[in-house]
């Protein structure tokens, strides 16, 4: 009996995606650190638990072990896809010329999905240099919420301060808009010498 035991555990445990002390990221409430790992009884049946902080919500979320993977729940993005989300940053804003409440629906699954790529996005398409008109309330908001889970999770994985991954970032925007800008500009004069010359 006690040789099945330790087989059964020995199942479990390598069932497990993370380990504790791991930074994750969840879907709903992005980075998280996994506190420990539990068992709970949940409606009669012993459960493994992972106990996962969030410290910007001051909460504290328990997730089964078997289900972290169909819940969302990852590690942090490696350098590449990191590098790729800067990528995002640097190009054009994409705004789709649909009614707000749909783009909104649309900003608020991207940043609910968990992917780092998709919530980089949606900080590029909010985001507004001083040259351009105000944001509204609720683009703000949704605005705040992207750029907020991009910092957290660009800090966790390069283990640097919010402070620091928040200036890269906005540092990024600017230059890229400044960029944008510069060429835009150029390219109204030349279709105006072009008319001058037609003219």
């Amino acid at each position: 009996m006690a040789a099945k035991k330790t087989t059964a555990k020995k199942k479990t445990s390598n069932k497990r995606l993370f380990r504790v002390g791991q930074n994750v990221v969840y879907p709903a409430h992005g980075v998280g650190i996994v506190q420990s790992i539990d068992q709970e009884v949940i409606a009669g049946f012993d459960i493994e638990v992972y106990t996962v902080h969030f410290e910007q919500d001051k909460m504290t979320l328990r997730v089964p072990t078997v289900k972290a993977a169909t819940s969302g729940m990852r590690a942090l993005s490696n350098e590449l896809i990191l590098k790729d989300s800067f990528t995002t940053l640097k190009g054009r804003a994409r705004i789709k010329r649909t009614m707000w409440s749909r783009r909104a629906q649309e900003y608020e699954a991207k940043i609910n999905s968990g992917d780092l790529i998709l919530v980089s996005e949606v900080v590029r398409d909010l985001h507004r240099t001083d040259a351009q008109p105000e944001q509204s309330y609720s683009e703000r908001q949704l605005y705040e919420r992207a750029i907020d889970r991009m910092v957290r999770e660009v800090a966790a994985i390069r283990k640097s301060s919010r402070d620091a991954a928040l200036e890269d970032v906005l540092d990024t925007l600017a230059k890229a808009r400044s960029r944008q800008a510069a060429k835009a500009a150029k390219d109204a004069e030349a279709a105006n010498k072009d008319d001058e010359a037609a003219a």
